[in-house]
Parts: C-alpha cells; sequence; structure tokens
C-alpha cells in the first residue's frame, strides 16, 4: 500500500503571535514552527497502517516556505515515514488551503498513491478546507472527520467511522481515497534520538510549486490581534440571587451591554 500524507507547519500553541508590517500577514520572525496536530494524528495512522499491511510505504508532503516546511518534514522522517517532498511556496501560497492542495495534487497525481491522507484540519486557521479541495483536484472521493482508519484485506476496502453532530457513522470505501483524520488509533509517537539524527541526513525531495494554480475564496484582507483585557471585576455576594442582580446591574448600566 503506497500511504500520502500531507501536512503543513503551524505556530507551537505557546507562541506569541505579532502582525507583519504590511498588516495582511503575521510576522514569522522568531516563530517555531511546529506539525499541525490533526497532521500528528494523520502521520501516526499512516505508520500504523504501514505496520499492518506489509509492503507499505509513506510518503510525506508539504507546500510552503523554507526552513519551516523542510523542518516539519524531517520530523515526520523522524517519526518513521519513507520519504518526503517538499512543495516550495511562498507563505501566502501555503496559507490558501485550496491553492496548497492544488499544488500537492501535482506532484501525487502519477501515479496515484492507495490513501492520501491529512488532519481534519490545521492548527492556525481550523478551515478544515484542504482534503475537500485535494480530492477535488484529484477527482477522488474525500472524507473528513474520520477515526478508526483499518485496511480490510479482505473485500480490499478501508473501514473507519466518521463523527457527526448525530453520533458515530460506519464506512468502507475502495481504494484509493482522501481522508481527513480525526483521531488515530494511538497517540502520536515520539521520534528516538537516532531517528532525529538519522533524518537531518535524510534526503528531502524539492519541486516548486506551480504558480498558475489560481487561488481560492475568501482570502484575509487584513490581520489584527485582539484588544487587550482590562482585567476582571469581582463580585462580592452573599447569595447567588444577590449575585444575580448585581451582575444584571452592572450589565446594564456599567458595561451598557443590556436594555
Amino acid at each position: 500500500m503506497e500511504i500520502v500524507v500531507c501536512v503543513r507547519p503551524v505556530p507551537e500553541a505557546e507562541t506569541r503571535l505579532r502582525v507583519a508590517p504590511n498588516g495582511q500577514t503575521l510576522d514569522a520572525d522568531g516563530v517555531k514552527f511546529v506539525l499541525a496536530g490533526y497532521d500528528e494524528s494523520a502521520v501516526e495512522q499512516a505508520l500504523l497502517l504501514k505496520e499492518a499491511v506489509a509492503g507499505s510505504t509513506v510518503h510525506v508532503v508539504a507546500c510552503g516556505p523554507a526552513p519551516r516546511t523542510e523542518e516539519v518534514l524531517r520530523a515526520s522522517l523522524a517519526l518513521g515515514c519513507d520519504r518526503a517532498t517538499w512543495v516550495e511556496a511562498p507563505a501566502e501560497f501555503a496559507a490558501d488551503s485550496i491553492r496548497a492542495a492544488g499544488a500537492i495534487a501535482a506532484v501525487v497525481r502519477s501515479p496515484l498513491p492507495d490513501l492520501l491522507l491529512c488532519g481534519k484540519q490545521g492548527g492556525d486557521d481550523e478551515s478544515g478546507l484542504f482534503s475537500g479541495a485535494l480530492g477535488e483536484h484529484l477527482g477522488l472521493p474525500d472524507l473528513n472527520y474520520v477515526t478508526d482508519l483499518r485496511w480490510d484485506a479482505g473485500t480490499s476496502r478501508f473501514r473507519f467511522q466518521r463523527a457527526t453532530e448525530a453520533g458515530a457513522e460506519r464506512w468502507e470505501a475502495p481504494a484509493p481515497l482522501v481522508v481527513g483524520l480525526q483521531q488515530a488509533w494511538n497517540d502520536p509517537r515520539t521520534a528516538k534520538l537516532p531517528n532525529i539524527l538519522k533524518s537531518r541526513k535524510a534526503t528531502v525531495a524539492k519541486v516548486h510549486a506551480d504558480p498558475s494554480v489560481p487561488p481560492g475564496a475568501g482570502q484575509p484582507e487584513k490581520f489584527e490581534l485582539p484588544a487587550p483585557r482590562t482585567g476582571a471585576k469581582l463580585i462580592e455576594y452573599k447569595t447567588p440571587e444577590e449575585a444575580a442582580q448585581k451582575l444584571v446591574r452592572i450589565l446594564r448600566e456599567e458595561a451598557k451591554v443590556l436594555p
């Protein structure tokens, strides 16, 4: 089985972000980029399938600028992926999920793998558009919010569940297939030091993104950080009723958010 995992670098959760001087992007200077959380699960799921299905290989692909993109690809190699491809593109190109999907589709379409995996959504914009856009570019069925993804050798089909508002749905589908993964069987593994050292010397194939891929719709025009917090105001009370009365008075007379 040939498995392709699409990953992307995102700012570490505790990073303090700043708006760039142009007001249209985030300032990446000094920001530590890591694998998106759901992409980590996608890598783990790919490795679990590789271990379960003899002869499988895992190819990790990412679209973006240096050095962040190459770093997450080498992190994926350290976890156990077999090879990596870097689709080099400017940050604004890679941040457009639909455009990035088109650039990656051009790299993986020939020959098509049995399974294309990615996280259900990124850890930065949380758009959840990538898997659908990738499936559209490749002309493949795509399903998002997938859990418990397994290969049934007897029927030559993938079996999995989808998390929906109505509960868990059970699905099965033949290869090739695009999957946006919500959760792997296990928590993502940790890379071992020898594998980390080996990944630093591993070959990462590099191609340039096709600039003719049209941009997606609804691109951001401006970034603004939220206004600084002014702190909390404590209400002294003896009973819940007294607390509710004081809160309503403050919201009406001071905050002026109630009529």
